[in-house]
């Protein structure tokens, strides 16, 4: 069995798209389109900062009591790779303004399905902004 195409145009720009609309639903703080970019799935997990969820029911159950996150998050380093049409990983750094000296990373695993790309796993951290300002 070969391996996957890596990053086909296609399906990269679709699982692109997809994070920057999940993205913009976070910074709106629109929790019920945030429950749509989810795996309605028992398996689906979520990794915050300072929480963890398994399952979909919790994941969406703590999306309706969380505060919402600062609007001016601003996003930086990127990286989208997908593997075949259906699967990809999107990596990225965030900055809060509520937050200085800290950068956060947030790591997404997305599945396509027949409502569109899902995320199945997320994992969200944040550490001191490493020695020189740059993130390494």
């Amino acid at each position: 069995m070969s391996p996957p195409a890596i990053d086909l145009p296609g399906p990269r720009a679709e699982l692109l798209a997809a994070f920057e609309a999940y993205e913009r639903a976070l910074l709106a703080h629109d929790v019920a389109a945030l429950d749509r970019f989810f795996l309605a799935s028992p398996t689906t997990v979520r990794y915050g900062v300072a929480d963890h969820q398994v399952g979909f029911e919790a994941i969406a159950r703590w999306r309706r009591s969380s505060p919402p996150v600062d609007p001016r998050r601003t996003l930086e380093g990127t990286v989208a790779t997908t593997f075949g049409r259906d699967f990809g990983v999107v990596s990225t750094l965030f900055r809060r303004p509520d937050e200085p000296g800290r950068i956060g990373r947030q790591t997404q695993v997305w599945v396509r399905t027949a409502e569109g790309w899902k995320i199945a796993a997320a994992h969200v951290s944040s550490i001191p902004e490493p020695t020189g300002g740059q993130a390494r």
